[in-house]
């Protein structure tokens, strides 16, 4: 609120417990608030000076003056960031970004009117607005539940019959491990759709999705916020389709994330000398601004603006986006450019690796050093070099050494070995829709930096 400047408010009784804090904090631009559990008479004026836009026009009030923002011509939306990397943006949204990104979803997951929709992701969310406002403009029929669980979301599609849902990996992985050892259950045969965002599944997680919904297509999608949401499409697994192959999507060029809608333009900004550059896009998906502050990053070339997506990749010859890393998260080591999801790639192929993050800290000698955060599984132990002769061969062991030995053979070179390996006992910091909080994780790995090198 303190960036966007509302001038209404709109609660209901889930905003209870936060809602007494938010009132010890003055909101200038803010003239009402709608409970939406109460009748229309309990409308509450939160100041005494409520003008309506009749008067505002006449009195030609300035907008510093009313403390409010007025919208820009064409603003349909303003869908705030997931703020993986820092503090969230607010990104403006056209009326036509909402409309074509509608069309492509329709065609291409093949949304119907027959369908049964389940709301897993929140409103908030762009991926979860955007299947929305899909499924309205096809005729669907919605079914919203107050947030997503796995027990709740599961008990809703056996309720409804749900045909289509959207996941990202932490929920996928919630829904595989609430029905850990069940072979069958009542809503396996009525989904037929699931469209995954926010991060590429791991093929071990797809293989137990598809186990789960075996009579769904399976997709993933490629976009951001600033995108309004999908840029491209994958098929990862189609029942409809003979022998049922499962695509890969996880190879040494990196994460296959499929073709671009058909009305996204894409293309790879490099510096010549290689296929590998920044992913950049225009078409009327792009949004317009970020709200109260700069314009989105853009690549100029000639007369054409681009939007940078923030993103290293490459397309190949059969027009795949193929996904390296985020280029405001690469590593500069030893002069060498590293992109931490290249070597989290590698350490997620080991069998006792359940999860990994992999930051920079700072480091006088090499510039940043490369750290790996590794959660094993839990039949493995991790041991050190003090106690490796008292652990019995027949256990299944992990050190820095076992996994520093996998990378080399896994063909990393140089300077994108991990120097250091930290094993990470808890979950990892998520954002609320399932991305990772890699400044948090890096947070932690800095403030170890004295037991790091002491360990080195």
């Amino acid at each position: 609120m303190e960036v966007v400047r509302p001038v209404m408010l709109v609660t209901d009784e889930s905003c209870i417990p936060w809602y007494s804090k938010l009132q010890l904090h003055h909101i200038p631009s803010l003239m009402w608030h709608v409970s939406l559990d109460s009748p229309l008479s309990d409308f509450l004026r939160t100041s005494s000076n409520v003008l309506s836009t009749e008067t505002i026009k006449k009195d030609s009030v300035g907008d510093a003056q009313l403390n409010y923002s007025w919208a820009p011509e064409g603003v349909v939306m303003i869908c705030f960031t997931s703020g993986t990397s820092g503090r969230p943006k607010g990104v403006a949204i056209s009326h036509s970004a909402f409309i074509i990104q509608s069309l492509a979803k329709i065609a291409i997951v093949g949304y119907g009117e027959d369908d049964v929709y389940l709301h897993t992701a929140p409103l908030c969310h762009i991926g979860g607005l955007s299947s929305a406002l899909a499924m309205l403009m096809i005729g669907a029929r919605h079914v919203l539940i107050p947030k997503f669980e796995a027990k709740s979301a599961l008990e809703a599609i056996e309720q409804h019959k749900v045909t289509t849902l959207i996941t990202v990996p932490a929920m996928m992985a919630d829904f595989v491990l609430k029905f850990r050892g069940i072979e069958t259950w009542k809503g396996m045969e009525s989904v037929k759709k699931i469209l995954n965002g926010g991060g590429g599944l791991s093929s071990e997680l797809t293989k137990a999705a598809i186990k789960l919904f075996p009579q769904a297509k399976l997709l993933s999608a490629y976009g951001m916020t600033e995108t309004c949401s999908s840029l491209t499409f994958m098929t990862l697994y189609d029942p409809g389709i003979d022998g049922r192959k499962l695509q890969p999507v996880h190879q040494e060029r990196g994460i296959c994330v499929g073709k671009p809608a058909p009305h996204v333009e894409l293309r790879i900004s490099g510096d010549g000398s290689s296929h590998v550059g920044r992913i950049l896009t225009r078409g009327p998906h792009a949004m317009l601004r970020y709200w109260q502050g700069s314009p989105p990053n853009a690549s100029v070339s000639g007369d054409e603006v681009w939007l940078d997506t923030g993103d290293i990749g490459s397309i190949d010859d059969s027009g795949n986006v193929w996904l390296i890393g985020r280029a405001n998260g690469r590593i500069k080591s030893g002069g060498e450019n590293i992109y931490p999801e290249e070597v989290e790639r590698i350490l997620l192929q080991h069998p006792g690796v359940n999860g990994a993050v992999v930051v920079g800290i700072p480091d006088a000698r090499l510039t940043e050093m490369v750290v790996a955060c590794v959660q094993i599984r839990e039949d493995w132990q991790w041991i050190s070099t003090s106690i490796r002769h008292s652990v019995s061969k027949q256990m299944l062991q992990m050190s820095s050494e076992i996994l520093c030995q996998f990378c080399k053979e896994m063909n990393l070179t140089g300077f994108k070995i991990p120097k250091v390996f930290i094993l990470w006992k808890k979950p990892f910091p998520l954002t609320t829709t399932g991305k990772i909080r890699r400044d948090q994780v890096q947070g932690e790995a800095i403030s170890q930096r004295q037991y790091i090198i002491s360990n080195l």
